[in-house]
């Protein structure tokens, strides 16, 4: 790992300064990609963008800004910026709006100050680290250091470590607020935001599982790749897939692994969507199902663990024992209470409700026998 430390004028930050909402934004003569495309949006409030352009007029230090080389990659594409910003993008786009008179600082704009003041702001010098090293050098390091403001997500670092022409184009599909997930509806099934880039992670992670990779080792793998295509079409063939299955939305939809369930069941036939609603609507008001959005692992993979069935109360578990006379209801020792476990004697699977009258009390051994039985 090669870390570089230099000063960077404001001055020189702002030459070429370039802001678009989709195509992001570029400063340092285009040399430098402070937003990089389809990446999240300024998010500072006024109040914290105008206390960087005080603490500039004042003379005092920011807190260091990083950025990444990208070394091999910019030679393979010159046209495209040679540096990235890491850490401190919130700070360089408020000096570039700043300059560029997009807003005032206690009324005053950027062209409203004496000669000497603008000057002041444009030779202000700017500490920042630039590194160069190998992917997962890089990875450790953006993992460790104290990013100041805005925290990254784990995918942007990766989208640092792994930046080229695969990521660019994945940006694109995933990293847009009202871009293709939303277009194709897959926004309802995906948690988190896509400015973030958790869409994206999340695309990556369950592609990546299919070929039982890690979402590093994908990125990595694809790095070069001219485009994302391939990526997309399978994330679509997911959508596509889950919407057949499960024609009926539900909240309890959102968030779910559903890539990771298209992995191992896509190819099945047994899969009967108009019997699989019914059941969905059953499960969905069953009192004892406490995990409503288990359902749909359950009716695929039939881990009744995913729903969460209700367990019996405290004092229907004391009721059985006490009937019981403190033995178990199969083995028929005798046991204190709190050795024993509150079992359904007709199993929710085959019709049981979580009601006293069909709560039993088992030993721990019988209890585990028991279950592993049905």
């Amino acid at each position: 790992m090669h870390i570089e430390e230099r000063k960077v004028t404001v001055r020189e930050v702002t030459e070429g300064y370039f802001n678009d909402a989709e195509e992001g934004v570029v400063g340092y003569d285009e040399q430098l990609d402070i937003r990089p495309k389809y990446q999240r949006e300024f998010v500072y409030k006024d109040k914290q963008r105008d206390e960087v352009i005080r603490t500039v007029m004042k003379g005092l230090p920011l807190n260091v800004m990083y950025w990444v080389d990208r070394g091999e990659q910019y030679e393979d594409d010159p046209n495209e910026p040679r540096y990235e910003v890491l850490d401190g993008q919130q700070r360089t786009i408020s000096l570039c709006e700043y300059v560029d008179g997009l807003f005032s600082v206690d009324d005053r704009y950027f062209y409203n100050l004496p000669g000497d003041q603008q000057a002041q702001i444009l030779d202000y010098e700017l500490f920042v680290y630039v590194c160069e090293g190998t992917d997962s050098e890089k990875l450790e390091w953006f993992r460790i250091i104290n990013i100041a403001g805005e925290q990254l997500t784990d995918q942007e670092l990766r989208n640092a470590v792994y930046a080229g022409s695969w990521v660019s184009d994945a940006k694109r599909f995933f990293s847009k607020t009202k871009g293709p997930t939303k277009d194709i509806g897959a926004n309802d099934y995906l948690k988190g935001t896509a400015i973030r880039q958790e869409f994206l992670e999340t695309a990556i992670s369950w592609a990546a599982s299919a070929e039982g990779k890690s979402i590093e080792g994908y990125m990595a793998e694809h790095q070069h790749d001219p485009s994302a295509v391939m990526l997309w079409n399978y994330f679509c063939s997911v959508i596509d897939w889950v919407k057949a299955v499960f024609p009926k939305y539900r909240k309890e939809m959102k968030g779910l692994p559903w890539g990771l369930f298209y992995n191992e069941h896509h190819e099945r036939r047994d899969l009967d969507p108009k019997a699989l609603e019914e059941r969905v609507s059953a499960l969905m008001a069953d009192e004892d199902v406490q995990k409503k959005s288990g359902v749909y692992e359950y009716l695929l993979t039939g881990n009744e663990k995913a729903l969460s069935i209700r367990a019996f109360e405290q004092r229907t578990k004391r009721a059985a024992y006490e009937r019981q006379g403190h033995k178990c209801a199969i083995c028929g020792e005798e046991f204190e209470f709190e050795q024993m476990h509150g079992d359904h004697i007709k199993p929710w699977s085959r019709g049981g409700h979580t009601t006293p009258d069909n709560c039993q009390m088992l030993c721990r051994d019988c209890n585990l026998k028991k279950g592993a039985q049905e």
